[in-house]
């Protein structure tokens, strides 16, 4: 089973974690586009990362983000719905007064 250990060099290893690093894809489909395991190229971006402070788009942070942008946007639309509705309902009842 050893016997089929990719053996990668430094610079290959430096320049993947860029190529990370300047993609939108999650680390998971770089993997494997690349044919490199997730966990391997997961202890390189950790190992080679040169922006100490820059996010990396990991999938499930991205996965996160458009989770809470969506439920931002239907809560939104349901708040909207609402207001037209008590708005509605405000008229109705202010006609019934006069």
């Amino acid at each position: 089973m050893s016997g089929n250990r990719q053996h990668y060099n430094e610079t290959f290893k430096r320049e993947t974690v860029k190529y990370v690093q300047e993609q939108s894809k999650t680390l998971e489909q770089i993997a494997d586009e690349l044919n490199i395991n997730p966990g391997t190229l997961r202890n390189w971006v950790k190992k080679y990362r040169t922006f100490e402070h820059e996010p990396v788009n990991h999938g499930e942070t991205l996965r996160q983000q458009t989770q809470l942008i969506e439920d931002q946007k239907r809560e939104i639309d349901d708040l909207r719905e609402e207001i037209a509705i008590l708005k509605k309902a405000m008229h109705i009842f202010s006609k019934e007064k006069n």
